[in-house]
Formats: C-alpha cells, structure tokens, sequence
C-alpha cells in the first residue's frame, strides 16, 4: 500500500458530475466522498486498515461534520471540499479487501 497515491477528483470530469456532487451536501461539512460511504463488513476492514494519520483525519472530519450538523450550520465556502480534489483515501485498501473476501470465497467454495 505503500506505493499508492490516491486518486484526486473523478475519473471523468463533467459537469453533470459536478452538479450532482455539490448537490450531494457533504462536501459543505467537509466531508470527503469516502467518508460517506455505507459501511459494510468490506467498507468497516478497509477503514480498520487506514494507516493511523488518515483515520485520525477521516475522523475529525466525521466529528467537525456532526457537530456542523448539531448546530445547524455549514462551512465557509472556501472551506468546502471541491469536486476536483477529493481523495478517494479509502479506495485501495477497499479494493484490496475485496479481492481478498472474493479470493476467499472461490478458496471455500472449491474446498
């Protein structure tokens, strides 16, 4: 994992995408769009694995974001997480566990 650098942005920039992004809300809390994803036993293994510096961040997001939302106010704009630099932070160790549990799944079904 150490060899990786997360993406930034979509693969595909669009504007339809963008719209829809900035339509989504999170990114006003500051949130990035790994840290709204359902967490599944996949998704919970893959935040487990973080290394120690990313999820302290994804958790101090998370905590800044509940207490926006308590209050019921958002970040300054400038503040607010851009379509263009999202970090998909999440994505290789998600990867990564997922195609351990398919190879694990095949392993117990041939044996």
């Amino acid at each position: 994992m150490a060899s990786y650098i997360a993406r930034k942005g979509p693969l595909v920039f669009s504007n339809l995408g963008k719209w829809a992004y900035n339509l989504s809300g999170f990114n006003q809390y500051g949130l990035h769009r790994d840290d709204c994803l359902y967490e599944n036993e996949d998704v919970q293994e893959a935040i487990r694995r973080l290394p120690r510096k990313l999820y302290d961040e994804r958790n101090y997001r998370i905590i800044r974001a509940l207490h926006l939302s308590m209050t019921k106010t958002i970040l300054p704009k400038e503040q607010w997480t851009k379509y263009e630099e999202d970090v998909k932070y999440l994505e290789p160790y998600l990867k990564e566990v997922e195609k351990e549990r398919i190879e694990r799944e095949e392993w117990n079904k041939n044996h």
